[in-house]
């Protein structure tokens, strides 16, 4: 049995990981700021913290340490920082979720692409990264400190687009609803290739590779990627209604995904390590025949 912190682990796949941890027979702690509840009952251990204010985190983690953090919170180099100085020397491995959006813009990225211990990093809180660019120098100075001052096995995650059944988001499903309603879906730019990952699987991932002694930056997913032209066919194929789509979009109808460029990202490394993954194409076809059977345009 292991002694783990997962920092966040009350959304979305953080949750399926903490499920995940339990059943094995983990001893896990959540540490969240204490604002949402989370179904794991007398399951886990808890701790309240805000990750903007180092005197919280060093007040809930004194006398603590763990074989294994899984980082699903932060944010900002500050945050990275901090927790960093106060884990050292206290955690044996250290997985941080990061994101695909480290690397600039293009396609079929490899993890040499972004190399987090030579980035040099300028300090900054989290409210001063504001959207895509602030999300992307976020991601990048984090995984900076963690690989450069963490004492500790360190894993950068660079997840790609995170989809299933439960997506909170529903930013797949926002495709399928205006297809089926006939509304336009504003899409500037049909050519932008994305990729995927299933959250069920992103947490399996998350989970095995805390056990690994794998450490560096690392791409899971499902290989290759899409381009939301190409995702708009399949929707149509499976709908049989023709999708509308508007270049030149007001904001209520824009696609969550029209990022300004593409972002995807090669899987070979984590394929060649023995992780598998859905198929893209089955795993889009999977989550839009999911919402269809919900709305009974099709038979199971």
């Amino acid at each position: 049995m292991k002694k783990v912190l997962v920092l966040g682990g009350t959304q979305y796949f953080g949750k399926k990981l903490v499920r995940k941890l339990v059943d094995q027979g983990d001893e896990v702690t959540i540490a969240t700021r204490g604002t949402k509840a989370d179904p794991f009952g007398d399951k886990v251990n808890r701790i309240v913290i805000d990750r903007e204010k180092k005197e919280t985190l060093a007040k809930a983690l004194k006398g603590k340490e763990f074989d294994l953090v899984y980082d699903q919170s932060c944010f900002s180099p500050w945050e990275a920082r901090d927790t960093t100085e106060l884990l050292n020397g206290k955690v044996g491995r250290y997985i941080f979720t990061s994101t695909q959006a480290v690397y600039e813009f293009g396609t079929l990225h490899k993890e040499e692409d972004f190399n987090a211990h030579t980035y040099s990093i300028m300090y900054k809180g989290r409210r001063e990264y504001p959207g895509y660019e602030g999300y992307k120098e976020a991601k990048r100075a984090s995984e900076a400190v963690f690989h450069q001052l963490g004492q500790f096995e360190t894993v950068s995650s660079r997840f790609p687009i995170v989809v299933s059944a439960d997506d909170y988001t529903e930013r797949l499903k926002f495709h399928v609803d205006k297809v089926l309603s006939g509304e336009s879906i504003g899409i500037p730019k049909p050519g932008m290739r994305y990729s995927f990952i299933e959250a069920e699987e992103a947490a399996d991932f998350l989970m095995e590779i805390g056990k690994s002694d794998y450490t560096g930056p690392i791409n899971p997913g499902s290989a290759g990627d899409i381009s939301l032209q190409e995702l708009v066919d399949k929707i149509e194929l499976l709908t049989g209604k023709k999708a509308i789509i508007e270049e030149n979009p007001h904001s209520g109808s824009m696609s969550p995904y029209a990022l300004p460029g593409s972002w995807s990202i090669d899987t070979s490394l984590a394929e060649g390590l023995g992780y598998r993954f859905t198929d893209l194409h089955s795993l889009l076809d999977m989550l839009i025949k999911h919402y269809l059977k919900a709305y009974g345009k099709i038979s199971e």
